[in-house]
């Protein structure tokens, strides 16, 4: 595709990474064939290729305005379109920039910065949001059924016991903002499992958020800041000789495996924060690489759906590594329609954008329970609470059918 950004832009860094990208782009439209919102709304503009065009008349100096942004904020970076692209365009990192020069062009009402604010305070803080969860929890039965929808059930069953730290090889997990609130069961689960291979899972409580949800709603400085904090709360474990770090969330390990790309432009954290990337692997990594440790079966024929994360098929470029240990357990796994689609979690996307979020979720359930599977997992908190809310059957992460 040729471009002609404006020379003010085009001297930028962020105009460096568009123009590089957007050479890539052939505009053959194979993208559109996996882009949910596309399939939603057959709107050339909900579409990647027609959000590329979008970023690119603003690139180069055309006129745009809020109704062009709103194409931009249906967008669920799921990144199903990198997946599919025979050119290689990261679509994910052009959009970052077509953001960031939209918002800065185009400014949003006050109401719009506050309620994205308010989101990703909350979300972030893990003792507030718990705090907040449990009082809607307690008012819940009252509420409409939409709201309701938003606030899952108090947890009943007896939690997985955290094993103590008895092993030589140790390694790092992610914590996280609202997992040990939503599913505490996902990290003690994932200590128990790991545990019988001979390593110990330790969690860095300070590390905080991975500054994923800032990114979700365009406040790269946020994001950095969260990020250079959860960087300085690991980097004291590698002189300590810890394996590595895991991360049980498929969306918080995507951010973290590219802070690379967060601090390409920060000199004081950019080598801190290749290694940290580098050293930072998904929990399902770990578990195939230790199987033939951990192995023991679990449930022959039982039937397991699995809803494999955006941010594992397509931000990780992890497939099929979770179905195999799975199936290594003894459980069959069955087929699921359209399991590259996103189930409309995203990140912030279920909130801000709560009409597209909904019509992706009842596709995706309906999905998920066509062949009556006697489970549902994921690989993402996210993913996890925004599927439970309309399933029958809890959906637990994948690690706790392993117990």
């Amino acid at each position: 595709m040729q471009t002609s950004l404006t020379s003010e832009i085009a001297a930028t860094s962020r105009g460096k990474i568009a123009n590089r990208i957007l050479r890539k782009c052939v505009h053959c439209g194979f993208c559109n064939a996996t882009c949910p919102t596309y399939q939603l709304l057959g709107d050339e503009r909900d579409g990647p290729r027609g959000r590329i065009y979008l970023i690119k008349q603003l690139l180069e100096g055309e006129q745009v305005n809020k109704s062009s942004r709103v194409h931009l904020d249906r967008c669920l970076t799921c990144r199903a379109c990198e997946t599919t692209c025979p050119s290689g365009v990261e679509y994910g990192k052009l959009l970052e920039v077509g953001r960031y020069f939209f918002d800065e062009r185009v400014p949003r009402k006050r109401s719009e910065k506050i309620l994205r604010a308010v989101l990703a305070a909350i979300i972030t803080r893990s003792g507030l949001f718990s705090f907040l969860l449990r009082a809607g929890q307690f008012v819940r039965p009252v509420l409409p059924g939409a709201l309701k929808d938003k606030i899952p059930e108090p947890l009943t069953e007896d939690r997985i016991q955290w094993p103590k730290p008895v092993h030589s090889r140790k390694m790092i997990v992610l914590a996280g903002c609202v997992q040990g609130t939503l599913s505490p069961d996902t990290n003690a689960a994932a200590a128990v499992i790991l545990g019988r291979s001979g390593i110990s899972l330790i969690e860095a409580k300070v590390a905080g958020c991975c500054g994923s949800l800032d990114l979700h709603t365009t406040n790269e400085h946020k994001a950095r800041q969260h990020a250079r904090k959860l960087i300085d709360a690991w980097w004291p474990y590698l002189d300590q000789g810890v394996d590595g770090f895991i991360v049980t969330a498929s969306g918080c390990a995507v951010t973290i495996k590219e802070y690379d790309h967060l601090f390409s432009e920060d000199e004081e954290y950019y080598e801190k924060a290749q290694l940290i990337s580098g050293k930072t692997l998904d929990l399902s990594e770990v578990v195939e690489r230790e199987l033939d440790s951990i192995y023991r079966v679990k449930a022959a024929g039982s039937k397991v759906a699995f809803h494999s994360p955006c941010t594992l098929q397509h931000g990780q470029r992890i497939r099929g590594k979770v179905e195999r240990i799975l199936e290594r357990a003894g459980y069959q796994i069955c087929a699921v329609e359209d399991a590259h689609l996103c189930c409309g979690s995203a990140g912030a996307y279920s909130l801000l954008q709560p009409g597209l979020s909904r019509q992706l979720q009842t596709s995706k359930i309906a999905a998920l329970q066509e062949n009556n599977p006697d489970f549902v997992c994921t690989a993402n908190v996210g993913c996890q609470v925004h599927l439970n809310s309309v399933s029958s059957e809890p959906v637990k992460h994948w690690i706790e059918l392993l117990i």
